[in-house]
């Protein structure tokens, strides 16, 4: 049994689809719940996750953890087709999720005005670049990692999320929306959200 340390809607969620999609039994633990969340992760993030007695942090990390533990389609056998579902993995984890962190950011720092206008914009037309690449990338298959869902396309659709809280407008090819609305009609994924409505 693992134990998922999360907040409703963030990236956690990916973590907690991808223990589903490998059959897994998961608890979650709201971290709004907890008194002090940094004796779970000092550095206040989620997800982490309780495993034999340790807690293991950083997304991808986590993510990678738990496809070498149990094999599944989501991280292929063979060399070259796992790197590529590797380096779609670290796409979607270090160079889109941090374009969208920048929204939070400003959100956060920048005082209302045509400063924090024009740094959304810009944040906005990253993302807008990112998601044309992802566009690009699904031209000759249905997901990021060919034939069947990779852990990129759960994470993309989880951080793709985030846009609707902001005033900003992140364009998606046709492609791109229709690898999210096959992801988010998962199993894993409707039992996801469920659960974390309840745990929250």
């Amino acid at each position: 049994m693992y134990t998922l340390y999360f907040s409703p809607g963030a990236c956690s969620l990916a973590t907690q689809i991808i223990l589903r999609e490998l059959n897994q039994p998961v608890e979650l633990v709201s971290k709004a719940k907890l008194a002090d969340y940094s004796q779970v992760n000092p550095l206040g993030a989620v997800p982490a996750l309780g495993v034999d007695g340790k807690i293991l942090t950083e997304g991808a990390a986590i993510i990678l953890y738990l496809l070498s533990r149990h094999s599944s389609e989501l991280l292929p056998a063979a060399a070259e087709a796992r790197q590529r579902a590797i380096e779609r993995l670290m796409f979607a984890n270090a160079t889109v999720h941090p374009a969208y962190s920048k929204l939070f950011f400003i959100a956060a720092n920048l005082a209302d005005g045509e400063a924090k206008h024009q740094a959304f914009n810009a944040a906005a037309e990253k993302l807008n670049k990112l998601w044309q690449r992802v566009e690009d990338l699904l031209a000759e298959q249905p997901y990021l990692g060919g034939q069947s869902v990779s852990p990129a396309d759960i994470l993309l659709s989880v951080y793709e999320t985030w846009g609707q809280f902001f005033p900003v407008t992140i364009v998606l090819g046709p492609r791109s929306q229709g690898m999210i609305a096959k992801v988010r009609s998962r199993p894993s994924y409707v039992a996801a959200v469920a659960a974390e409505q309840l745990a929250a």
